[in-house]
């Protein structure tokens, strides 16, 4: 395990990597999503609080700038109209189901479970985002997300006390970003391996070119 003040490290590096992101959204080179991007910033946000009431200390940290950076990005979004992308069903769908497990934080008041609904929330908001990435690479900038799983892997090296309210986020952001680093750096929704999605994935989603 490493000092858990690096964390603050991560943090830095996570703020660092979104500056090119956020740069190319203003210039309407890339186009988030918007269902994922605000719910990226609602979900952690409410970890972060659950994380608080825990106890979790400076890792908490974490959490809170990969709720608050996405909060950047979805309002940047709206400044260049060359940044729009166009929402679908699945979209909405995602996002509905998301919103639903941040509603169930404030009906349980239970921390360990808020996180639990967190995760699962962040996971469906991340979904239309990931899809996006499969079918359209270019449309996204990976190093936001790289920089994303540099931040989670330094944020479980400094945990101390290894029980669900500690690594939980961390360890879904992890595999999260690695996955879509995988998606829009490397381009491997496009490999042999997963080819056998791909009409999967449009007929869900559905054939655009919004690029």
């Amino acid at each position: 395990m490493i000092n858990p003040n690096f964390v603050i490290v991560g943090v830095i590096l996570q703020v660092v990597g979104s500056y090119s992101y956020l740069v190319d959204t203003l210039k309407g080179k890339v186009k988030p999503n918007r269902v994922s991007w605000l719910l990226w910033s609602i979900a952690p946000l409410v970890a972060f609080a659950a994380e608080i009431s825990r106890g979790v200390g400076i890792q908490s940290l974490t959490t809170f700038v990969v709720g608050f950076v996405p909060l950047i990005i979805f309002i940047a979004s709206f400044v260049n109209k060359k940044s729009e992308w166009q929402l679908t069903r699945f979209d909405i769908i995602c996002g509905a189901l998301s919103t639903l497990g941040i509603i169930l934080w404030f009906i349980t008041k239970d921390a360990n479970i808020a996180i639990l609904f967190a995760v699962l929330a962040d996971g469906l908001a991340a979904l239309p985002t990931i899809v996006k990435s499969y079918e359209y690479p270019e449309s996204e900038n990976s190093t936001i997300f790289l920089f994303g799983a540099v931040n989670a892997a330094i944020g479980l090296l400094a945990i101390q006390i290894w029980n669900f309210e500690h690594f939980a986020f961390p360890l879904y952001l992890l595999v999260v970003n690695s996955v879509l680093v995988l998606l829009i750096k490397y381009k491997f929704g496009k490999s042999k391996f997963l080819l056998p999605l791909d009409s999967y994935i449009r007929e869900i989603y559905g054939k655009r070119n919004r690029i």
